[in-house]
């Protein structure tokens, strides 16, 4: 077992089994870059403030950044018998300084620390996120333009409504993700990073904290960083908070839905019945008993997650119910669904990103759809309203129009001049090959 954080006034061991089923390094090992971002501030905190000797911040600064380095050439591995990835830091600390790194903890929590990690890591993955979305709609955008001008039948209520773009599908997915962006973005731009909570009513840095903060920020320490980083205002409320967390997990939750909503209809019109799509092969599995089969896993496996991922949110949600303030140890479990949902959207879209560039149109069979006559009964009952008709009459003439050419198998398009008249004046066979353009 480790060297913990705590532990001077217990006379007996942490009992195993408990020390197991409390331990989290094993997933927030994940928020090691950002905890060491916050160290990395603290100390100049503390030397601004005397704690520290310039000397001793010196080291102390270049023991996080080693550790920081190992992060970022993949070289990071936890101990998995620390408690928890602040407890893990400070054991690497001490490795390179010694018994300096005793000062590194001082005036501050690990209650503070997570929140700020927290909160960054949410920052830098939602930015993350919406650059992943940019490349699907460009996808999308792609397709629809190999497709110009090429028509679909429409659907509502899964029946055939209306003859539309193929571009203007398409862009009805490109809409919800922009959206999306949208409100990832203003989550991203109303996320500020606060620090110096101490365990729950701050500490006595406040003025050194502010003066770190600049320079962690004119030193570029964390290049990739664009955001608010602040001194904490109501210390109780930022240990106590998880509504940031709520909310991202809010709108991955929507992205959840808008792909499992496409994957649905890629599925549908890629199966026989439709035979509009033809799904590329790298992205879908055969039957280990059927030979013939191409299944859809990709998009199936997208529809499925969206389970997991409205039940992350909801497992934050019921966590935070009733916890009263501040700090509580339950909040320890918003880390797997935060890092749950975070890891399978930016997997999906990294991989839908790259599916939609491998969908191809069967043209022959989406030309014989569109000779269904029924998708232009709209459009036909729009060019009567222009000819003075009632929207009701028009609706009228033309449901009885359709119901006579299913009830004699006959099409519309092949009717004769007077047995249009018959359902209304102003029907003629130079209007409906107009308005059934197949």
């Amino acid at each position: 077992m480790a060297k913990k954080l705590w532990g001077g006034r217990f006379k007996k061991e942490i009992d195993r089994d408990f020390f197991e089923f409390q331990k989290s390094i094993h997933y927030d090992y994940n928020l090691a870059k950002y905890d060491l971002y916050h160290s990395w501030i603290h100390v100049t905190a503390l030397k601004n403030s005397g704690i520290l000797t310039n000397d001793e911040a010196k080291k102390l600064h270049a023991a996080l950044e080693g550790v920081l380095k190992e992060i970022k050439e993949n070289k990071f591995k936890p101990n998995l018998n620390s408690e928890d990835i602040h407890t893990e830091i400070q054991n690497k600390i001490e490795k390179k300084t010694g018994s300096l790194a005793g000062k590194l903890h001082t005036l501050r929590s690990r209650n503070d620390q997570i929140a700020f990690d927290e909160k960054f890591y949410c920052k830098q993955e939602a930015e993350k996120i919406n650059q992943y979305l940019s490349e699907v709609q460009a996808s999308l955008k792609s397709l629809s333009i190999q497709h110009k001008g090429l028509n679909i039948p429409g659907y509502t209520h899964t029946q055939r409504a209306q003859a539309v773009k193929f571009s203007d599908y398409l862009g009805a997915h490109i809409v919800m993700f922009k959206n999306d962006q949208k409100r990832l973005k203003n989550f991203s731009d109303n996320l500020i990073i606060q620090l110096g909570s101490g365990a729950f009513k701050g500490t006595s840095l406040t003025k050194e904290y502010d003066k770190a903060i600049k320079v962690f920020l004119q030193q570029k320490i964390a290049p990739d960083f664009c955001g608010k980083l602040a001194v904490v205002d109501n210390a109780l409320v930022n240990v106590s908070d998880r509504d940031f967390i709520i909310e991202f997990l809010s709108a991955l939750s929507i992205i959840q839905m808008h792909l499992s909503r496409l994957a649905e209809d890629f599925i549908l019109y890629s199966a026989k019945e439709f035979n509009y799509f033809d799904l590329p092969e790298e992205f879908c599995t055969g039957s280990s008993l059927m030979p013939h089969k191409k299944n859809p896993d990709f998009l199936e496996l997208v529809r499925g997650y969206t389970g997991r991922i409205y039940g992350n949110l909801v497992s934050l949600l019921t966590m935070m119910k009733g916890l009263p303030l501040t700090y509580n140890r339950d909040m320890q479990l918003d880390k797997e669904p935060l890092f749950s949902s975070v890891d399978i959207v930016k997997a999906e879209l990294k991989i839908l990103a790259k599916f939609i560039k491998g969908v191809k149109l069967n043209k022959d069979v989406i030309k014989k759809a569109l000779q269904d006559e029924s998708l232009y009964a709209t459009d036909l009952a729009e060019y009567l309203v222009m000819k003075k008709v009632t929207f009701s009459q028009a609706h009228e003439i033309v449901g009885k129009l359709i119901r006579y050419s299913e009830d004699n198998r006959c099409k519309i398009k092949q009717m004769e001049e007077g047995l249009l008249k018959k359902f209304c004046p102003y029907l003629s066979k130079e209007a409906i090959n107009k308005i059934y353009h197949f």
